[in-house]
């Protein structure tokens, strides 16, 4: 018989399980030898049973009561059974984060953690094993927390939300605006997350996870507080196209999803707190059921969904708890400590030296350049012969190269400590944050620290007391008092150098500016930040960091409101990302060099087989520089692209051949002939260079995206004069489209590869023979709608036409 639980009940249980991790009592693990009898001869203890029967035994032993109070994410645990208390809301998104579930000390041990770069910076560097190291060191920390009871096992994060809005608030937390760059990068990161090759074997041979990662959020996620709408009430319409897969076929909402379920068995998806067409995320069973687990499989192991309820059944509450339990024994919560090797990490495995200097190659590696006069790389000279002029709010920063999310870092080390380190001369002067007007007190002391310099570095921007969870922005323009204040500075005909943190800004008064030496984006570079950023201007780290984001002109923001979730050009929606919006001021993956590369494809055709793999896969990963842009009067390169390079080759395959070879476990991710490259530095610098390789076609129905990004690899420190030669994996998931129903469809037709931003070499790949379906889309219940139209929609704000009403 059903018995229905009441909200009362389920509020004061959880008033109680607060009130006891309040007062200290954090994860300790069970104790299947010298606890009560209860728990040691319950099947949970036995190793040798499934996890799913060990689960479901220490959960059938459970009354209701009992049930009600482990359900959410304050656990009571329960003393009958030798369940101690657990808090399964633990944060870790680039390094241990103050949450409920992780307890810091005040001092010594267990204090702080490894704060490495924001996502949206180390994302930026193309580099997929580095992100693999990265989650590697975050879950040893994690593991070393939670072996002393300062840490779950259970952490919420990744953030795989598409950064598709420039003012989304939370848009630094993600690897940026393409699906195809989040992918490899969830792909990469929830192995060293979870310890986990594919999903399902463990790196350590233990035969459980390191922890459990949770992907979030599921799905249609961008908006925190804008113009009236806030997250919590949001209704997201969003096409069929649109969130399956393709922006009339532009993979979007959906892929980073699958890939942690269907691709990589994450342990945990949490449902995002919006509405998508009427049904809140968190109680739609198309999307939790029809879509997460039966379509794409996310089935084994039990995996469980975060989510919140009012009244639940109690059949339902047994099967969540199973589902959250069976993680915690995989795990190894129930086990000998002797028998799991990640039990025996502690506190000497934090913050290794390591550690520190991964955090440190994450900033450099993420950086990018986007002006360049030739004054950088700036040879500093010690001593009175030069003096440099630290100026601006991020000068001196400490926790704010931290970003959001973050815990107590080891140090945070600004740019004038950097300074210090280096020996410089240095003056400084702080500046405006995001004010309108330029007052006198930030004015003054600026200009005269300037007067007493040979070299003016501003470092500027926005930090989180602008953009942050519950904080959308407004403007994407640079403040006008900072941009008054660099104007004034860089008019005193002294080298001037912007440094621009926090996320992207309209850079065009900037990059205009002839007074205006350098630019160089930085992000929220982590505890080395100032370092790393002195690493970038010094020289002593070429810069081969790509935009993971487009900039977008200023006004960008009255032309499209943030509930607009088309990504294609319609009315009252000029397009979105780089696939569909073709005036940007800079692009999706614009970088520059200390180095000119000359990127071609390889003579020969693309072969099955290749001798150095990429994006998505650990092993032989190749790194490199990638070139600039040509020389010309424009100092930071064109913006759109720019097809210098020779005579595309040409290369025709059948469709029903590729895949008939294919033995993949789905048919999008058969292998497509990988793609040989070769980058070849002609100048005189060793650089990194992020090999960017695109797709555009005609094939398929229209519209047509402008170009999507197919495959990436980073290839890494290539001598000056000297040529790297890569092949670039490509599946046929990223050639195919998507039809009105979301089926994921590879058509014949013509396809141009473009290699690098602005493009330097095209090749066109003839695909002959029959359109072939990969991917069958469930179809939404009859009585839901997945195709919004947008033909009567305003030039701008809520359309009604999309339910969309104006705020009050």
């Amino acid at each position: 018989m059903k018995s229905l639980i009441g909200t009362a009940a389920v509020l004061g249980l959880l008033r109680q399980g607060a009130a006891q991790l309040q007062s200290g009592i954090y994860t300790h693990y069970p104790d299947c030898v010298n606890g009560p009898e209860l728990l040691t001869s319950n099947l949970v203890c036995d190793t040798s049973a499934s996890p799913a029967a060990r689960a479901a035994a220490i959960i059938n032993a459970m009354n209701i009561t009992e049930k009600l109070a482990n359900l959410l994410d304050v656990a009571n645990g329960t003393a009958r059974l030798g369940l101690p208390p657990y808090e399964w809301w633990s944060e870790a998104l680039h390094g241990l984060a103050g949450s409920p579930g992780v307890n810091f000390t005040d001092a010594g041990e267990y204090s702080y953690a490894t704060s490495f770069p924001m996502p949206i910076l180390f994302s930026a560097a193309f580099d997929d094993p580095m992100v693999q190291d990265i989650a590697t060191v975050i879950s040893t920390e994690a593991r070393a927390y939670s072996n002393v009871a300062r840490a779950g096992l259970d952490f919420f994060t990744p953030n795989i939300n598409p950064f598709k809005d420039p003012r989304w608030g939370r848009g630094s937390e993600t690897p940026g605006e393409d699906p195809t760059r989040i992918q490899g990068y969830v792909r990469s990161l929830l192995i060293g997350l979870e310890g986990t090759d594919d999903g399902a074997f463990n790196t350590s041979g233990s035969g459980q996870k390191k922890m459990i990662a949770t992907c979030k959020h599921f799905a249609g996620y961008d908006l925190e507080d804008w113009d009236g709408y806030i997250r919590y009430g949001f209704d997201a319409f969003i096409t069929s196209q649109d969130l399956a897969g393709k922006s009339r076929r532009v993979q979007y909402y959906l892929p980073p999803f699958q890939t942690c379920a269907r691709d990589q068995n994450v342990g945990s998806i949490m449902c995002s707190y919006n509405a998508i067409n009427g049904i809140p995320s968190c109680a739609n069973s198309y999307l939790q059921e029809t879509i997460l687990r039966e379509h794409w499989g996310w089935t084994t192991d039990n995996n469980y969904i975060t989510s919140d309820c009012n009244a639940i059944w109690e059949e339902v509450i047994t099967t969540a708890l199973i589902r959250q339990y069976e993680a915690l024994v995989i795990a190894g919560y129930f086990d000998p400590a002797s028998s799991n090797p990640y039990r025996a990490i502690g506190w000497d495995q934090v913050n290794t030296p390591y550690a520190q200097a991964l955090a440190r190659t994450a900033a450099t590696e993420g950086m990018a350049l986007l002006k360049n006069d030739g004054v950088l790389p700036y040879k500093f000279a010690n001593g009175t012969a030069c003096t440099v002029a630290l100026i601006g709010m991020w000068a001196n920063a400490s926790y704010q190269m931290q970003g959001g999310y973050s815990g107590p870092a080891p140090y945070t080390h600004s740019p004038i400590y950097a300074a210090q380190q280096l020996g410089l001369d240095w003056v400084y002067s702080n500046g405006p944050t995001n004010e309108s007007t330029l007052t006198s007190n930030f004015s003054d002391a600026a200009m005269s620290a300037a007067k007493k310099a040979d070299v003016i570095l501003y470092f500027g921007g926005i930090d989180i007391s602008v953009e942050s969870e519950a904080n959308d922005r407004y403007d994407i323009a640079w403040p006008e008092s900072q941009l008054e204040l660099i104007g004034n500075l860089s008019s005193m005909g002294k080298p001037t150098i912007v440094i621009q943190m926090g996320s992207m800004l309209d850079a065009t008064p900037l990059l205009t500016n002839s007074n205006v030496s350098a630019l160089v984006w930085a992000g929220y570079p982590g505890q080395d930040g100032g370092p790393a950023a002195f690493d970038i201007l010094t020289g002593a780290v070429a810069p081969a960091g790509r935009l993971p984001v487009t900039m977008y002109p200023s006004n960008y923001v009255s032309e499209v409101p943030m509930t607009n979730m088309s990504l294609r050009p319609g009315p009252g929606n000029p397009g979105r990302t780089y696939k569909w919006f073709n005036d940007a001021v800079l692009p999706f993956g614009y970088g520059m060099h200390y180095t000119t590369f000359k990127a071609s494809f390889s003579p020969a055709a693309p072969s099955t087989s290749s001798s150095s793999s990429n994006y998505g896969y650990r092993n032989g990963n190749g790194w490199g520089p990638r070139s600039g842009p040509p020389s010309g009067p424009n100092p930071w390169g064109p913006s759109g692209p720019n097809h210098w390079a020779p005579a595309a080759p040409h290369a025709k395959y059948n469709i029903q051949t590729l895949i008939s070879s294919c033995t993949a476990a789905h048919p999008d991710l058969c292998p497509f002939p990988s793609v040989p490259i070769t980058i070849h530095n002609a100048g005189a610098t060793t650089s990194d260079f992020s090999a960017l390789l695109f797709v555009s076609s005609t094939a398929g129905p229209t519209p047509y995206p402008l170009k999507s990004l197919a495959s990436y690899t980073r290839l890494h420190s290539i001598a000056a004069g000297a040529t790297a030669s890569v092949s670039l994996n490509v599946t046929l998931g990223v050639l195919a489209r998507r039809d009105e129903s979301g089926n994921q469809i590879l058509y014949p037709g013509s396809y141009t590869l473009m290699l690098d931003v602005p493009t330097q070499a095209t090749m066109v790949v003839e695909l002959a023979g029959q359109a072939a379906v990969l991917d069958l889309w469930p179809q939404p219940p009859a009585n839901e709608t997945y195709a919004a139209t947008v033909a009567e929609c305003p030039l701008y704000g809520p359309c009604a036409a999309l339910g969309q009403p104006l705020a009050d």
